[in-house]
């Protein structure tokens, strides 16, 4: 063969190779700044494809903001810095617990001391107005060095939640720009120990509130403890109460039907989500309230117990109870399929997760309209758990791996979906915005791991990237 034939071959070949991967990196390339609100796969879910403006007229995701006038009944600052690679919220981590009373105005002024890439607050679990979700680029802009946000939004639903930036959440998170939020109900009959157990792992080390290893609890034999433990790690952790038996009062925010005792059991918490455990003080006065990996808060003398290997199955926890609404009348109905598969992000080749076989961007919008019934199948075949988070609502759980919930309702925000599980969820779309819908694993969000859920005819007026460097993952 001539010398000219076979380089003329050879650069063939190689164009074959190199052209379709030219295409795949430039297709994977995300633009320096975009609407949300526009990009993605619209999924109407068999319900009307009409209404969706993409980017233009519609309702303003701006205007659903809290209440613009009022006197707050609990007015706070949170002042963020940074130094080191650590964030704090008034030079704590966690930053300051937050109490109120369900019905109460709340009103939280964000102040950016100096952390340069900007940050919000998102108030994880809280069904707040869609402008006051605190997610940069899609519900405001990141709040820059030297200047402020207020949010304002009324306390509705009583329960235990928390706070944290959605501003290149996966590192300030991580790294201590947090704290939790607790709302009590009047009508309920307080806990004579009502106590916040804020888990949190800095530097390969987890932590009680901010304090590694073992600390005191008082808590006298015989007294009431409601135990609120906040998951804000990136993974599942179990927690149970050792010395006492407990109960499950509450999940995520939502009170448990007929909880039962539980000894000799776990519960398994989910990254950003919540349980309640109640119990009494034993006679002798020693319990602890343990988080595995050595955290606890330990109440007399008592001592550590190894972790218990059977776990509180949820799905069938408690006993029934109304709804509120038919879950078999559902107006649309979606599937999210997590999945991993080889590709470019953003030029990057590498092994990304996947939405219903589709890289980020391309991945789902679903659609909705105020007074939907929706049903989700959550599946996951990408190898490892994830813990799936929806903005602005309360779902419950239908079924898992086709298994019908015969307990409690299990209201959630935040879900662990397992490698091979699929979960069978429903809500009503009762909060008109555009919400994020993704991993609580941050880093997995980063990665591409999110949809969002948008209702037909709202726009946002912010944008990822831009002169805010808004950067919500």
């Amino acid at each position: 063969m001539r010398q000219s034939v076979k380089i003329a071959v050879a650069v063939a070949a190689t164009a074959a190779i190199l052209g379709p991967l030219g295409w795949f990196w430039q297709d994977s390339l995300v633009p320096s700044t975009y609407d949300m609100a526009a990009m993605g796969v619209v999924d109407y879910g068999g319900g009307p494809a009409t209404g969706h403006a993409h980017g233009a007229g519609g309702l303003d995701v701006s205007t659903l903001r809290g209440p613009a006038t009022g006197t707050p009944d609990v007015a706070v600052t949170l002042t963020a810095r940074e130094k080191d690679g650590r964030y704090t919220l008034n030079d704590t981590s966690p930053g300051p617990e937050i109490r109120a009373v369900r019905g109460q105005l709340i009103q939280v002024t964000l102040v950016n001391d100096n952390v340069a890439e900007g940050t919000t607050l998102h108030w994880h679990g809280v069904d707040v107005p869609n402008a006051e979700d605190g997610v940069a680029g899609i519900t405001q802009d990141a709040v820059l060095p030297g200047r402020s946000h207020v949010y304002r939004f009324v306390a509705v639903d009583a329960g235990t939640y928390w706070y944290h930036s959605h501003q290149v959440s996966h590192e300030q998170v991580r790294q201590g720009l947090f704290g939790p939020l607790v709302i009590t109900d009047p009508a309920e009959p307080p806990a004579a120990v009502d106590q916040v157990v804020t888990v949190h792992t800095y530097d390969g080390r987890r932590t009680v509130n901010g304090v590694a290893g073992v600390a005191p609890l008082a808590a006298p034999a015989g007294q009431v403890v409601r135990a609120r433990v906040i998951n804000t790690d990136a993974g599942p952790m179990r927690a149970w109460v050792s010395g006492a038996p407990y109960r499950i009062v509450a999940i995520d925010g939502r009170p448990v039907h007929g909880p039962a005792d539980v000894d000799g059991r776990s519960v398994i918490v989910t990254a950003g989500g919540r349980i309640d455990m109640q119990f009494t003080v034993p006679a002798g006065g020693a319990a602890r309230i343990e988080a595995g990996a050595g955290a606890a808060l330990t109440i007399g003398n008592a001592p550590a117990s190894p972790e218990p290997a059977a776990l509180v199955d949820l799905l069938s926890y408690g006993t029934t109870a109304p709804l509120g609404f038919d879950p078999g009348r559902a107006t649309r109905t979606f599937d999210y399929r997590i999945g991993r598969r080889p590709g470019f992000l953003d030029g990057r080749p590498g092994l990304w997760w996947s939405v219903n076989g589709k890289l980020f961007l391309d991945v789902p919008m679903y659609m909705v309209s105020t007074g939907d019934v929706v049903r989700m199948r959550i599946s996951n075949s990408s190898g490892e758990v994830h813990p799936m988070h929806l903005h602005g609502h309360h779902a419950v759980v239908l079924s898992r791996d086709g298994a019908a919930a015969t307990g409690s309702p299990w209201w959630f925000d935040s879900l662990d979906v397992g490698d091979g599980e699929s979960y069978e969820v429903a809500f009503v779309a009762d909060n008109p915005g555009i919400w994020a819908d993704h991993c609580h694993n941050l880093q997995h969000a980063a990665d591409g791991l999110l949809a969002h859920l948008a209702y037909t005819n709202v726009t946002t007026p912010f944008r990822v990237g831009g002169d805010a460097g808004n950067s919500p993952e």
